[in-house]
């Protein structure tokens, strides 16, 4: 889109000598009993988080706010390993209105899944009368592994993570049941109430295992994600008393996987008894999933899931799988190509030990997140300064001032990507760049920052009213000010002109 690519020596990010420094830092805190952070599609500048004990919040551009999203406490059975524990938006939540959630019910701690609606008047409420039940019950013979993380996948489909009922060691051995839920996991249609079956699930025709089943074999799958770009499916299962594993299958994958448990915990042989007899493989059996990589419990206790970068902050870090230890708080990554784990790597001296940790996710440009119990929300961000808001802007017709920030790092051979949001949809807009800094009020349009500017870019907003383009790093060293102006008949002389920023290119 650059009329003059020579003119992007002013915005490269070039840096050869500096690594690639990144940290999780603290996003927000104050939260009680914090299990789960998510985002709802095309949401930008908004996070969710669950709280065991039934309030879901909503945290704006790094504001908690007051009034909880959802308060669902006095429907559920929380403490310990129970209470509200899975939150997914509908793809078509924009339309729709539409979430789910997983929770342990009050009086018997059964499963359930539920549908809500957000409040036809105010986005940042849902209706707490609109609850319907989609799914269960689901009877928990114990109190503990109750699973409960929910995800659409790249189908559309919802998918249902169960443990294998509690206690230890699978008394009963319901993760090798395949008429039982527990232990597996489940793919259900929730385009209707309640819950249908997917024609295409695995087991759909074999009447010896229940329909809803997509895998089976798990232990307590707390935590897993779908990778935003490639389908593929990480599910982080918690183990007994020796192994962790991360298992990994491609989305070409038409279901039926079994991860093993309890014949395996990781790797290792584990134990059959109560399993039904001649209704199992046998352990290291040919047709088990072996998870992709394992750890033993002198790095830690409880594996914690994540999911796979795909934000632009930290461009280096495309591709790579994050997960992270309950006990101890130590970070790992990894990146999942031809059915194997590589370039696995620890990160906790990078990005800091991150105690209690019950979760990660994303918002919805792909930033990664990480969740504390103890009520702190962090944010994977560059600690290498790109930019600084200089403030100014006149807005538009839809009363906001176009949102103009950089996201990327300065290290040598990656780019930094260029965003502008908030801006009125499908209209003509400019890029204003140059070498210095020199506020200049122009009637009646307002303060225009690089006056007069080196060069400008004509582009076109998109249906949202963002847009976004990259530029390589590599190309020189400078310090450029930059600004957008958008043509919109709600601004001063038809125009609305975004923030400035005075950019750090090194």
């Amino acid at each position: 889109m650059l009329r003059n690519l020579a003119c992007a020596a002013l915005l490269a990010a070039a840096v050869s000598s500096l690594p690639a420094q990144y940290r999780f830092q603290t996003y927000v805190s104050g939260l009680s009993s914090a299990l789960y952070v998510t985002h709802a599609p095309d949401d930008a500048g908004r996070i969710f988080v669950v709280q065991q004990s039934g309030l879901i919040r909503v945290v704006r551009d790094g504001q908690l706010l007051p009034t909880p999203f959802l308060n669902i406490a006095s429907t559920i059975t929380s403490g310990g390993e129970r209470g509200l524990l899975g939150l997914a938006f509908r793809p078509d939540y924009a339309r729709s209105g539409k979430f789910v959630v997983s929770y342990t019910r009050r009086g018997d701690a059964a499963s359930i899944l539920a549908e809500y609606s957000v409040s036809a008047t105010n986005p940042d409420v849902a209706d707490p009368n609109s609850g319907q039940v989609l799914y269960g019950p689901i009877t928990q013979p114990f109190s503990n592994h109750n699973g409960g993380c929910i995800q659409f996948g790249p189908d559309g489909y919802l998918y249902l993570g169960l443990g294998d009922g509690g206690s230890g060691g699978d008394p009963r051995c319901y993760a090798q049941n395949r008429q039982i839920q527990l232990g597996k996991m489940l793919r259900l249609d929730v385009t209707t109430v309640p819950a249908s079956i997917p024609p295409t699930n695995p087991f759909v025709n074999d009447s010896s295992t229940l329909d809803e089943i997509w895998a089976l074999g798990l232990r307590n799958p707390w935590r897993f994600s779908f990778d935003r770009e490639t389908g593929d499916l990480y599910i982080a299962d918690v183990g007994q008393g020796a192994w962790e594993e991360i298992n990994a299958v491609p989305a070409s994958s038409t279901g039926g996987e079994n991860y093993g448990w309890k014949m395996m915990e990781g790797n290792v042989c584990y134990g059959t008894s109560a399993c039904p007899t001649g209704s199992f493989p046998p352990c290291n059996s040919p047709v088990l999933t072996d998870p992709i990589q394992v750890y033993s419990h002198s790095f830690g206790c409880s594996v914690t899931g994540g999911y796979v970068y795909r934000g632009c902050a930290i461009p280096s870090l495309q591709g790579t799988y994050w997960y992270g230890d309950y006990c101890t708080g130590r970070i790992w990554s990894l990146q999942y190509q031809n059915g194997q784990a590589v370039n696995w790597q620890e990160r906790t001296a990078q990005v800091g030990t991150l105690r209690n940790l019950t979760s990660f996710g994303e918002d919805s440009e792909g930033e990664l997140y990480a969740v504390s119990s103890s009520g702190t929300i962090y944010r994977l961000e560059s600690t290498v300064n790109v930019a600084n808001d200089l403030g100014f802007g006149t807005a538009g017709g839809n009363g906001m001032i176009p949102t103009f920030s950089v996201c990327g790092v300065t290290t040598t051979g990656e780019s930094l990507e260029y965003r502008l949001d908030g801006a009125a949809a499908n209209a003509a807009c400019a890029f204003l760049v140059g070498p210095t800094n020199n506020p200049t009020t122009i009637p009646p349009f307002g303060i225009v920052v690089p006056n007069p500017s080196q060069f400008s870019v004509a582009f076109m907003t998109d249906a949202d009213g963002k847009v976004r383009f990259r530029i390589p790093g590599g190309l020189g060293a400078a310090t450029a000010y930059a600004q957008w102006a958008v043509v919109d008949n709600g601004g001063p002389g038809g125009i609305a002109l975004s923030n400035a920023l005075e950019i750090f290119l090194f």
